[in-house]
């Protein structure tokens, strides 16, 4: 997909390829703008920097590469790449005469966040707030802060709005949710021109395969490509707002193009899908593991207000958007393959530390 050299909208490009047809060129946003990309080098942020560059803008990213890969970025002979931490002392340097910055880098995952949580907070809480020192000390003109539904933790609405009560359930939810405070309190005290996505279930390719477990997508596409059984947690009724990589760039630019500060807004499909129907797609044998605490039934975006203030909808059907990731299942050649086994073992930490407390159980507190 980083293959086209059409400047056509990148996110139409690929709603196209789901669609099997060509295109209707959207109205242009400004071109010229000078984009920091922090984590760029990742996920969701390499295909951000797909979209902006193939929209005319100059990208830097910054990137530790602790979870990112620079062969993301390895098309894009334009691109400037620094290979920093976020939290280094020189980081500001890199912020002059940016305009707009969109914050991606942070460390994710579940358990991991449990087990070390003070890496968490240096690299999602630190992290930001020294992001957001830069970008007030060389007066950017836009920020978009990448936040996480994993901040509703298990909501009592669905599909789940912005006023929803936080209910943090682990430290990586704990720390992006007080990141995007301490973001949206610099654009409050600084005027510094913040907005804040929130967001669901993201799926793609470069989806992140690393040693530790974690994204179902990239679980069952490794596990497919070994010819094991797919692990599905519980009965696999839960369902989950999955929302393709190139609708949520899409926000992302949106969201910087506009003249909106000091709002979250949630991007989601539009739709919630049981892991079943995943399954169904993807096709396989499959294996069921325990259902963890602290783990939802269901996610799914009330995306109104983006809708509404942003002029955004979702583009990519989801059995399309599972197609796509079936086209690109070699990319998932070199992940680990899960088993129930490893990811018992994994998960060990989920158990202990979001189980009900043994002294709740014995005085029946649920």
């Amino acid at each position: 997909m980083s293959g086209h050299k059409s400047p056509s909208d990148y996110a139409e490009l690929v709603e196209a390829q789901a669609e099997g047809e060509r295109p209707i060129a959207p109205g242009r946003a400004d071109t010229g703008k000078r984009c920091l990309v922090t984590g760029g080098a990742g996920f969701v942020g390499s295909h951000l920097c797909d979209r902006l560059l193939a929209d005319g803008h100059s990208v830097t990213v910054i990137d530790s590469l602790i979870t990112g890969h620079k062969k993301n970025l390895a098309p894009h002979a334009r691109l400037n790449f620094v290979e920093a931490d976020i939290n280094d002392a020189h980081i500001a340097e890199y912020f002059s005469g940016i305009d707009w910055v969109f914050h991606m880098a942070a460390l994710a995952d579940i358990v991991p966040s449990m087990e070390r949580p003070a890496e968490y907070h240096r690299a999602n809480v630190d992290g930001t707030f020294a992001v957001l020192e830069a970008a007030r000390a060389h007066r950017v003109s836009r920020l978009v802060y990448t936040a996480s539904s994993s901040c509703y933790g298990i909501p009592d609405t669905f599909p789940t709005p912005e006023t929803a009560e936080v209910r943090a359930m682990y430290p990586y939810a704990l720390t992006k949710w007080i990141g995007e405070q301490t973001a949206l309190h610099f654009c409050k005290v600084y005027q510094l021109p913040v907005v804040s996505l929130r967001l669901f279930n993201v799926y793609g390719p470069r989806s992140r395969s690393s040693g530790t477990y974690g994204a179902v997508f990239g679980t069952f596409l490794a596990q497919k490509l070994a010819g094991r059984p797919l692990t599905v947690v519980g009965d696999g009724k839960q369902t989950r707002d999955f929302t393709y990589v190139t609708d949520v760039v899409d926000a992302f630019v949106r969201a910087a193009v506009s003249n909106v500060t000091g709002e979250i807004f949630n991007v989601g499909s539009g739709g919630s899908y049981a892991v079943n129907e995943l399954v169904r797609l993807i096709g396989g044998e499959i294996v069921h593991i325990p259902k963890r605490p602290g783990e939802p039934d269901c996610t799914f975006a009330d995306t109104a207000r983006i809708r509404q203030q942003l002029k955004w909808q979702p583009r990519v059907k989801f059995p399309d958007g599972v197609r796509l990731m079936l086209e690109s299942i070699e990319l998932w050649r070199d992940a680990p393959v899960w088993t129930p086994d490893s990811i018992a073992q994994a998960t060990e930490s989920w158990f202990r530390y979001l189980g009900v407390p043994k002294r709740e159980e014995n005085h029946g507190v649920r």
